[in-house]
């Protein structure tokens, strides 16, 4: 008898514990440049890239990743920028309203990123992928390469994003 609740105070406990784990979240994330290491950046460019650096200093939700020494516009680099809450909008409202339709940015959305994506094309300015996954929001562009290859290596590195969340 003692072993039956022995077991059964045991079960519950860990159903307990294991029920509260599930309903932890992890905290979104709040800095872009931790998000992408420079090898997996140069791997999925081709090139060598340098560290993450912010690109505004006072904050860390923005990061760039470039080669080192290039600065030209059309310099091959990769930008990160993690949706944050912006006033009273949280980074899934900021997210929902870059999928609402502009006039001159095609928006197509995105299968196999996250819990949604799309990709936004500006003709002249490039394409942008902007995903979700739960709370948490980005925008990735990578710059510098024809227009076929931007969205397959935006993809690639949306999926590292996404491995460490």
């Amino acid at each position: 008898m003692k072993t039956k609740i022995a077991i059964a105070a045991t079960a519950c406990l860990l159903f307990i514990f294991l029920g509260g784990a599930l309903l932890v979240q992890a905290a979104p994330p709040t800095d872009a440049c931790s998000l992408l290491t420079p090898a997996k950046v140069s791997s999925v460019l081709g090139v060598s890239v340098g560290p993450g650096e912010k690109v505004v200093p006072s904050s860390a939700a923005v990061c760039g990743w470039q080669v080192p020494g290039e600065k030209d516009m059309d310099r091959k680099r990769v930008v990160l920028s993690i949706y944050t809450q912006m006033g009273s909008r949280t980074p899934v409202q900021r997210f929902n309203t870059a999928k609402t339709p502009v006039q001159g940015v095609t928006k197509e959305p995105v299968s196999g990123v996250g819990d949604e994506a799309i990709f936004a094309t500006t003709h002249g300015l490039g394409t942008s992928l902007i995903f979700r996954k739960g709370d948490s929001a980005f925008d990735l562009r990578v710059y510098g390469f024809p227009a076929e290859q931007l969205k397959s290596k935006e993809k690639a590195l949306a999926q590292e994003v996404l491995a460490k969340l």
